[in-house]
């Protein structure tokens, strides 16, 4: 009865007198100061839903001039000149519709600017407009060390020189869907669907001459020349002719039914769960076209997805596809195919750097016990960021997109679904229920997906480098966190990549094995692991999650340090990711309990094989490399540190702590290489991370 008569008062006068305060009390028998307090406070609600509604618009507003922007941006570089076909020369003799561009340009950088104000007054924090430097913002961090896992014990002096780290917004930057097709477009894709549906399987088909082995003779690669002689792409498309081509296939035997594979294909969701180290988001923008009855054969989907290297070295690739589902019922296959939508569809500027998803995708054959054979093909053209020089070979080889990188983790991901599934496998230690275990095993694939998120430059998160060195591959970066599923308050994460001349499966073998963890100091510091629960989710050995107790004074029967790790390993590299937890999480889970809420913040590492070591010494890191030896390339250590920093967000980072965590990194990959190597061949590692800072 209050709220009723209170909020039909307060429609027509918000603002009550005193006469009318205190008639209101009498009626409802309410005090004055009630009755005040209430209209203060409904005021109060009502202007920041108002201000709520208003940052909703400017934000939508100032999307599209960025959008609008970068359109134009885009239009400025690829100029054509009407008379020679070349590039237009910037200056005295520039075109009037050029001209007239960048006068639109300036207007909407000012207009962009003015948005960007209006919703700093908003919002209460500022806004970086398009011109900004990420990597050149102001500090905001002064981390309590006091926070810090117990390894990072190592006394710091006080410091107050502060060093410029990115501070990413509490919510990440909306994933750009550019727009849908229009009817008369849908005519044109459902035409490309089926000439890139033919394409791909004639090239899974297909071996020599348009197949061919790499210089290194574990790969298949693709023969351009052939290729362009046997697909002739539509002459009304774009053509890219001035981006790089990568192209590869492999073939594998998966543990999964092509019913249940095309199904994750056409759903983002599952696509993501069964790429959690590639795929690192995605989204169905558009149904174009549904298969007969419900059925998947025919559907044609419009998707956008981004897709990473778990390094801050490397960048992702975001890209707008058509994706096409087709069932050959004769021969038992079933084929996906993706092929690009930018190059005939305005509304979709194309990403930097550039990335255009050529027909790539899978033939998937029926095999027995629920087995399917897998024929995978990568065909894509990219005009790459600057590379670091260590990952140079890796990314210009073709192997950090290629092939054999997204059927390895098919492939594993395989065997941990239908171990997942499985009711017939004997578990060791405490798993006390068939739910406990499958609540462990989530568990351990969020704690993948979060690290994986986190260690590379997914959704725009900006790294700084520590050092001027260009052969330092120490990057930091900090960011809040709000959302349940990680610790709340401010996270500073660290990553850093070394090559080491030992094969990947010999390292692996090391950092997963928790009896010679106490050989490295730095990571175990000098503690024992005892595993007490082992789950084995894959054939290989090393693919499986480890409960790991940790051996130190101060555990007693009321105070005991668990870890969780999970291990994994395919063709394409191997994973070791691990994070602390308490008992209390632990026991919800092996409960049954929705694991979801359990605050993670992992930690781990990356090792990727590679066929020839890193290049030194590189004019250009643009350009493809030349290797410089033939011998074998030993593998690429990336480690990965989080750490919950702060939970006050206003603190501010200062040189100590930065210090803290090189020192940190430096050290445990120094005592890797240790522990990987005799006395006598100690100084054969070859390190890209900044010397450790002596305290």
């Amino acid at each position: 009865m209050c709220n009723v008569t209170f909020g039909s008062l307060f429609k027509e006068c918000p603002h009550p007198d005193d006469k009318q305060r205190l008639k209101l009390s009498h009626e409802l028998g309410l005090k004055p100061r009630q009755v005040k307090f209430w209209f203060q406070n409904r005021r109060t609600q009502m202007k920041a839903q108002q201000d709520r509604a208003d940052n909703m618009i400017l934000r939508a507003e100032n999307e599209t001039l960025k959008s609008e922007n970068y359109r134009l941006q885009a239009a400025l570089r690829n100029v054509i000149c009407p008379n020679c076909g070349g590039p237009c020369i910037m200056g005295a003799d520039m075109g009037f519709d050029e001209h007239q561009l960048r006068i639109e340009n300036a207007r909407l950088r000012e207009e962009l600017e003015r948005v960007c104000c209006l919703t700093t007054r908003y919002t209460g924090r500022p806004i970086q407009t398009m011109a900004a430097d990420p990597t050149l913002m102001a500090p905001s961090l002064d981390l309590d060390m006091n926070m810090y896992p117990r390894h990072f014990s190592d006394p710091i002096a006080p410091c107050t020189e502060m060093i410029p780290v990115p501070m990413l917004p509490p919510e990440a930057s909306p994933f750009s869907e550019g727009g849908v097709l229009m009817e008369e477009e849908k005519s044109l894709a459902l035409e490309l669907a089926a000439s890139s549906m033919a394409e791909l399987v004639k090239m899974c088909q297909t071996n020599e001459p348009l197949w061919i082995q790499s210089s290194e003779g574990e790969r298949e690669v693709l023969n351009f020349e052939e290729h362009a002689r046997m697909f002739v792409w539509p002459q009304n498309l774009k053509n890219r002719s001035e981006l790089r081509t990568e192209a590869s296939r492999d073939t594998s035997v998966v543990i999964i039914n092509s019913v249940t594979l095309v199904d994750a294909f056409l759903d983002a969701q599952k696509w993501m769960e069964l790429f959690p180290t590639i795929v690192s988001r995605a989204k169905t923008v558009q149904i174009i076209s549904s298969g007969a009855s419900g059925l998947a054969s025919g559907t044609l989907q419009l998707m956008c997805a981004e897709f990473q290297v778990l390094s801050p070295l490397v960048s992702t690739r975001e890209t707008h596809f058509l994706r096409y589902c087709q069932q050959n019922a004769e021969e038992g296959t079933w084929a996906i195919v993706d092929f690009p939508v930018d190059s005939f569809h305005q509304n979709f500027h194309p990403s930097y750097p550039r990335y255009c998803r050529r027909s790539s995708g899978c033939v998937i054959q029926d095999m027995p016990n629920g087995y399917s054979r897998v024929t995978w093909v990568e065909h894509a053209k990219v005009e790459e960021k600057p590379v670091h020089q260590i990952f140079c070979n890796y990314v210009y080889s073709g192997m950090a997109f290629g092939a054999q990188r997204w059927l390895g983790v098919l492939q594993r991901q395989c065997e941990r679904v239908a171990s997942l599934m499985a009711r017939n496998i004997s578990d060791l230690g405490v798993i006390p229920s068939p739910d406990a275990r499958k609540n462990l095993m989530k568990l351990a694939q969020r704690m993948i997906k979060t690290f994986s998120l986190n260690m590379s430059t997914s959704g725009g998160q900006s790294w700084t480098a520590i050092s001027d060195s260009p052969e330092d591959t120490v990057r930091i970066t900090t960011r809040k966190i709000t959302e349940p599923g990680q610790p709340n308050g401010v996270i500073l994460s660290a990553v850093s990549t070394t090559w080491l001349p030992y094969s990947h499966t010999k390292v692996f073998d090391l950092l997963r094995d928790e009896r010679h963890r106490s050989q490295m100091d730095t990571l175990s510091n000098g503690n024992s692991l005892n595993e007490v629960a082992h789950i084995a989710n894959g054939s290989h050995p090393g693919n499986c999650i480890s409960l790991l107790r940790i051996n130190v004074a101060s555990n007693s029967s009321q105070n005991v340090e668990l870890m969780l790790q999970e291990s994994c390993t395919d063709q394409s590299g191997s994973l070791v990711v691990y994070t602390t937890i308490d008992v209390d999480a632990i026991q919800l889970a092996m409960s049954g309990e929705d694991p979801s809420c359990i605050a993670l913040l992992p930690q781990g590492f990356k090792i990727v094989p590679m066929l020839s070591s890193p290049i030194t010494d590189t004019t250009n890191s643009s350009e493809p490399p030349i290797s410089l030896n033939n011998n074998s390339g030993g593998c690429l250590l990336t480690m990965g540190v989080q750490v919950l920093a702060s939970t006050i967000p206003s603190a501010k980072l200062n040189l100590s702590s930065v210090t803290a965590i090189n020192n940190h990194l430096c050290n445990t990959l120094h005592q890797i290489e240790a522990a990987l190597s005799s006395t006598n061949s100690h100084e054969n590692g070859f390190f890209l991370c900044t010397e450790p800072t002596k305290q």
